[in-house]
């Protein structure tokens, strides 16, 4: 509280500069409760830390150190298998992708063929060692792979081109029109439509 508060209150001026210099000038309550809360958290902080502190003087620097190598050793194990890993799944696609049309079950195939002496190029595509370890395997289990599919001749007759005159190429089709058209022409004039 202020002199003007006091002088409101019902004082009198002397009074009220009697009362303010005996007790100063009072703090409103929000403030206090302000101050006083942070002081206690202050406090509360305080303890928490030298709590803390005193744990880290039992805790052995050799002890630490020891396991951060430990967690460093595993991370560079685990980061070598996951580059182990990945280069086995993109030789294996690579793989089947050469593989795709040439045998039945591209996994069966590539379980028999050593990944070790096959090298890839920058874009995944195998260069070398497949083919030798393919014509192996073929040799040696010929039901892994798919036939190849030769081209099939008929023997026999082709109607296309079944006139033996190279001369006068004609079809059988052809014969029979002009055997159709010559109807009515004399018996001798008139065509056979087999060509002969």
């Amino acid at each position: 509280m202020n002199k003007e508060a006091l002088i409101a209150l019902g004082l009198t001026p002397e009074q009220a500069d009697k009362v303010i210099e005996g007790y100063g000038t009072t703090i409103p309550k929000s403030r206090f409760d302000e101050v006083n809360n942070a002081k206690k958290q202050l406090e509360t902080d305080i303890a928490s830390r030298d709590k803390q502190l005193e744990e880290l003087k039992k805790v052995d620097a050799a002890g630490l150190q020891a396991q951060i190598e430990k967690l460093q050793g595993e991370n560079a194990t685990a980061k070598q298998e996951y580059e182990s890993k990945l280069k086995d799944t993109q030789l294996s696609s690579a793989i089947k992708l050469a593989l795709t049309g040439k045998v039945h079950d591209a996994d069966i195939a590539i379980s028999q063929i050593d990944k070790t002496t096959i090298e890839l190029d920058t874009e995944g595509k195998v260069t070398k060692g497949l083919d030798e370890q393919l014509k192996t395997l073929q040799e040696s289990k010929p039901f892994l792979f798919v036939p190849e599919k030769k081209e099939q001749k008929y023997k026999g007759w082709d109607p296309a081109s079944s006139n033996l005159d190279k001369d006068n190429p004609q079809d059988i089709g052809s014969n029979f029109a002009k055997e159709a058209n010559s109807k009515g022409a004399p018996a001798e004039k008139a065509l056979n439509p087999w060509g002969q």
